[in-house]
């Protein structure tokens, strides 16, 4: 291998990165900039690990950087994880809401 672009872990991590950019650029992400922002630097440096690690030409610092990837992903992960919670959250009170206002339409109209 000669560049860090030859490593399958960064051709995947730079699709990683594609796909959070694409998903927090729409619906609530697109409204939370702490989090849309939160989880795109993770996914960058998901990315910028491998290449950094690679480009340190020693095998324990490359695994060490490999290490960070690993950390970077799993915060990946949560955020995403965070987001279907805040998601699902505001989902429940539009429709409690929605519900509440029929129950008051139809009970004093």
């Amino acid at each position: 291998m000669n560049s860090f672009e030859d490593l399958i872990a960064w051709q995947k991590a730079r699709r990683l990165t594609k796909a959070v950019y694409d998903v927090t650029r729409r619906g609530e992400f697109a409204k939370d900039h702490g989090l849309s922002g939160q989880i795109q630097r993770a996914a960058v440096s998901v990315m910028s690990n491998i290449a950094e690690g690679f480009e340190r030409n020693r095998r324990a610092e490359f695994h060490q950087f490999l290490s960070v990837a690993k950390a970077s992903s799993a915060e990946v992960r949560n955020t995403l994880a965070a987001g279907f919670v805040v998601a699902v959250i505001i989902a429940l009170e539009d429709f409690w809401y929605s519900a509440l206002k029929f129950w008051l339409i139809t009970r004093y109209s």
